[in-house]
């Protein structure tokens, strides 16, 4: 079997000759180039494995080698050697096509952990294309541009911005792209960071060390350090306080993580996505989300169409989503009648994905038969455009008599969904009592069919 190959460019001498020694300890054959026209003659002879590049060659710019390589040998991963702190050359580079960057002074740990990811990466993209063609269901033009995308994106270390309406797939695209990369072996880590309280925010990530702060009983690890090898999904990003949003920053750039209460920092080996329905930009126009931190996470900008943009897809959507559904409930002969396909054909999907699998749940639960027709599905009142993104109404003082400290329209239908569930709860927990708790009868006890009383069940949290 051939050593695997790597090619230096670099017209520092020291630099090269540092750079040899370690990857030949790695049992790696080494090829040195000192300017781009020698690098380029290299690349074309030896067709390495991968491409390490400085950013300033005495004949031009290794972003132009990225480029070049990018263009006619794609299969090539190229990593750039950059000076430390130089952000914006890091993003220029990971824009133009590179793997992912190292800073000067260069850390032997961290080349070889860059080395080894790298290496990796199989130089035929066809099965990581198949894996995206499987998990992602649609035949239109908008999702076929999609799987394109991911296939390319899989092959980066770039941070990945995701951005779609909520309902869309964001977690989706960003686990194919975790899992059809040089990382798929690592943990894919996803949190949503609207749903940790600021006060535990930076403990969450970064963890702590026992007694850094009250009730800090013992050390934990952060989401940093539980993905280490892997990839960090942070979604709805944009929900980060102002104060997380530059340590967040920090740990990005430097690649290091400093837990609560820690001394030193830590070296971290994470590939960090993102995503959220706002618009970022907006946000740093509102002076909500900081201009730097959206640099640097938004290296790559990939956008998830909605459901509407892409109905087409529909029927072979709407068809794998139900056969999913019914193999988890154990009923392989479900299916959607063509009354359902143009019932569905016709609404415009507010929560987009999401809202046609729950859709389609509910319909199977609560159909007498394994065959969905447009009687058995349940169309919310939506409005035919999608929702703009609503203003905080108790922020801005609106309520429903308009007077201050009433009840807001959000918290009495909240309330009166509560109530409703409350009511129902008690109704089926008296009837299977009656029944002692068989569930047959008490389905025919209260004249509904069997599938929507378990279906019911499981929405009431009743099923124990």
């Amino acid at each position: 079997m051939s050593k695997q190959s790597v090619l230096i460019v670099d017209d520092e001498p020291d630099i090269r000759e540092l750079l040899d020694i370690t990857l030949s300890r790695m049992g790696l054959l080494t090829h040195a180039a000192a300017t781009l026209a020698e690098a380029r003659e290299l690349v074309a002879r030896e067709q390495p494995d991968l491409c390490l590049t400085d950013m300033r060659l005495p004949d031009g710019n290794g972003i132009s080698l990225v480029e070049h390589i990018q263009q006619d040998f794609p299969q090539i991963p190229v990593a750039m050697i950059t000076a430390h702190g130089s952000v914006e050359a890091a993003i220029a580079a990971l824009k133009a096509g590179a793997f992912d960057f190292i800073s000067k002074p260069i850390e032997l740990e961290t080349l070889r952990r860059l080395v080894t990811t790298a290496l990796q990466l199989e130089g035929d993209t066809s099965r990581a294309a198949s894996a995206v063609d499987q998990d992602l269901i649609g035949s239109g033009s908008a999702i076929a541009q999609l799987r394109r995308q991911i296939t390319k994106l899989a092959r980066s270390q770039a941070p990945v911005h995701i951005h779609g309406e909520s309902g869309s797939g964001k977690e989706v695209v960003a686990r194919l792209i975790h899992n059809n990369g040089p990382r798929a072996s690592g943990a894919f880590v996803a949190v949503n960071c609207g749903a940790i309280p600021p006060e535990l925010m930076e403990s969450e990530l970064f963890g702590h060390i026992k007694g850094s702060f009250t009730g800090a009983n013992q050390d934990k690890l952060g989401l940093f350090q539980a993905a280490a090898g892997g990839t960090l999904f942070l979604d709805e990003v944009a929900d980060l306080p102002l104060a997380m949003q530059v340590k967040l920053l920090r740990a990005i750039q430097e690649k290091a993580i400093r837990p609560v209460g820690a001394s030193a920092e830590q070296a971290t080996d994470i590939r960090l996505l993102s995503a959220t329905h706002k618009n970022l930009a907006a946000e740093v126009e509102a002076g909500r989300f900081r201009n730097d931190l959206y640099y640097r996470i938004n290296v790559i900008d990939l956008q998830v169409p909605s459901l509407r943009e892409r109905m087409e897809d529909l029927p072979e959507l709407a068809t794998a989503l139900l056969r999913r559904i019914a193999r988890d409930e154990g009923n392989a002969r479900a299916e959607l009648d063509p009354s359902a396909l143009e019932a569905l054909g016709k609404y415009n999907f507010p929560g987009n994905v999401r809202e046609l699998e729950n859709m389609l749940e509910r319909a199977l639960a609560l159909s007498d038969g394994n065959r969905i027709t447009a009687d058995d599905l349940q169309f919310s009142a939506a409005a035919p455009t999608p929702p703009a993104p609503e203003p905080d109404r108790r922020a801005a003082g609106l309520s429903r008599s308009g007077a201050s400290g009433t009840l807001d329209m959000e918290a009495a239908y909240g309330d009166l969904e509560g109530f409703l569930a409350n009511i129902e709860r008690e109704v089926l927990s008296q009837a299977l009592e009656e029944t002692r708790w068989n569930r047959t009868a008490t389905a025919k006890l209260l004249g509904i069919s069997f599938r929507s009383l378990r279906y019911r069940l499981k929405k009431l949290g009743l099923e124990d």
